[in-house]
């Protein structure tokens, strides 16, 4: 029988497993800037003109998970939620805060309509 000489490796990987585990509250930012800290997710939305950062990226949300939403603007304007009921986000120009939660799954559109753009998608699990 080999089973003192697979104790070592065993324990090693034990080991390994148990110090990779983390109790970090805020999680990293995901590829559209969004980071999520427990009950909720952060984004940054731009608007430089006619231009938005991001642009029509998925960031993903829990039901009922709140969206803490910062619109950094060169001018004020209104985001349109299409979820149901649709929820309407005007921002002024310079930096203003948000919260948007939906409270049903699927994928919402996120969008500016002047200029008609799709901001986000925000795909509710």
């Amino acid at each position: 029988m080999r089973l003192p000489s697979l104790a070592a490796p065993l324990a090693l990987v034990l080991a390994l497993a148990l110090s990779s585990c983390g109790s970090d509250d805020a999680a990293p930012a995901d590829s559209q800037g969004a980071t999520q800290d427990g009950d909720s997710v952060a984004l940054t939305v731009t608007r430089e003109g006619d231009e938005f950062t991001p642009n029509g990226e998925r960031v993903e949300l829990a039901v009922d998970q709140t969206l803490l939403l910062t619109v950094d603007a060169d001018v004020a304007g209104e985001l349109h939620v299409h979820s149901t009921p649709e929820q309407t986000i005007a921002y002024d120009k310079g930096t203003t805060e948000h919260e948007i939660t939906i409270d049903q799954p699927g994928v919402v559109e996120v969008e500016n309509h002047e200029p008609a753009v799709v901001v986000l998608q925000l795909e509710v699990r």
